[in-house]
């Protein structure tokens, strides 16, 4: 995967944030955003995802990859897939827009699935093949390919595949990019990890 330490810098600045401010909008440490940032780390989806909610943008951009113009049609033959963690994915919509579309592939038995998440905005899945556990607050769910959910982000929710071959998937989620989005990711919260997927 490509560096994205120069567009999380850029962006970050942006924003017009400190990297303590957004750090604590993403729910990570200043050091650890510093380490992104500098390239001596590279994210992983769930992080991706957390940052590009945070700079309220995309994935896409995250990468550095150039913005099409806004063509409501995207190809199977578009942008190729890209890897974060052993979590593969590959983009399903256009970019620039309030939701973010991508389909996934979530493989067996790896720990970022069992991460939490809670961060405003909605999240919408469906299950293209393999099975596919999704945790949302107390609940355990199983679904089969053909399956759905659809639910609130600020409901605490965490994804693993539960097939040895893994789990695809197409994925659809909101981006926020007002003030409240900013508020709602930062502060004083219970401390519990903030990526999943």
């Amino acid at each position: 995967m490509p560096s994205v330490a120069p567009q999380l810098r850029d962006l970050r600045r942006r924003a017009g944030l400190t990297l303590e401010a957004a750090a604590a909008r993403a729910r990570l440490s200043p050091a650890h955003l510093s380490r992104l940032e500098t390239g001596r780390r590279q994210p992983s989806l769930p992080l991706l995802l957390g940052l590009a909610r945070t700079y309220g943008t995309t994935v896409s951009e995250l990468l550095g990859e150039t913005p099409a113009v806004a063509d409501p049609i995207v190809r199977a033959g578009g942008p190729g897939a890209r890897e974060a963690d052993g979590w593969t994915y590959w983009q399903a919509g256009g970019s620039g827009r309030g939701m973010q579309a991508l389909r996934v592939h979530v493989p067996h038995g790896r720990s970022q699935g069992e991460l939490v998440r809670v961060h405003p905005g909605e999240e919408w899945l469906y299950v293209l093949g393999g099975r596919l556990r999704l945790h949302l607050a107390e609940a355990e769910y199983l679904l089969e390919p053909g399956d759905s959910a659809h639910f609130d982000s600020l409901t605490p929710h965490r994804i693993g595949a539960d097939t040895r071959s893994g789990a695809d998937l197409l994925f659809v989620h909101t981006l926020l990019q007002s003030s409240l989005a900013g508020l709602c990711l930062g502060g004083g919260a219970s401390g519990a990890p903030a990526h999943h997927r």
